[in-house]
């Protein structure tokens, strides 16, 4: 079976992530986290600031790894490196999504995840309850 390895950030301001909206592809109108591919001796950080700014506009600052995904789709095996982060700015600018949403605790389940997408939302509720690293900055 063909493996890919990606990166996805799971982008949080206050008490709400930031999820898009593919406009492509076999899960056209799936939702999931902004990322994507690892280049060749491209590192998963690094792979994951050149995705943000391809697809959003914008930096972030990676502020931990949540999780790492191992999931089979029936075409390929996916290795998700996801990283909590935030904004370094305010501007976001959807290049590759279709639409795309904040969400908190409460509609988080409101939108249709990606199977590895959807796996990560008990972790990311958790990370939600605790204190945003922004908000505790001295």
């Amino acid at each position: 079976m063909k493996s890919i390895e990606v990166v996805a950030a799971i982008i949080r301001r206050g008490d709400k992530i930031f999820a898009t909206q593919r406009g492509y592809g076999d899960f056209k109108d799936w939702w999931e986290f902004p990322g994507g591919k690892m280049e060749p001796g491209e590192t998963p950080e690094a792979a994951l600031h050149r995705e943000v700014r391809e697809e959003l506009d914008t930096d972030i600052r990676i502020d931990r790894l949540l999780y790492t995904v191992e999931w089979d789709y029936p075409a390929f095996h996916l290795t998700m490196h996801c990283y909590l982060s935030s904004l370094l700015n305010a501007s976001l600018h959807l290049l590759e999504h279709e639409a795309a949403r904040w969400l908190g605790k409460e509609d988080i389940h409101s939108v249709r995840w990606l199977p590895a997408d959807e796996m990560l939302l008990p972790m990311i509720v958790r990370a939600l309850e605790e204190p945003d690293q922004e908000e505790t900055a001295p």
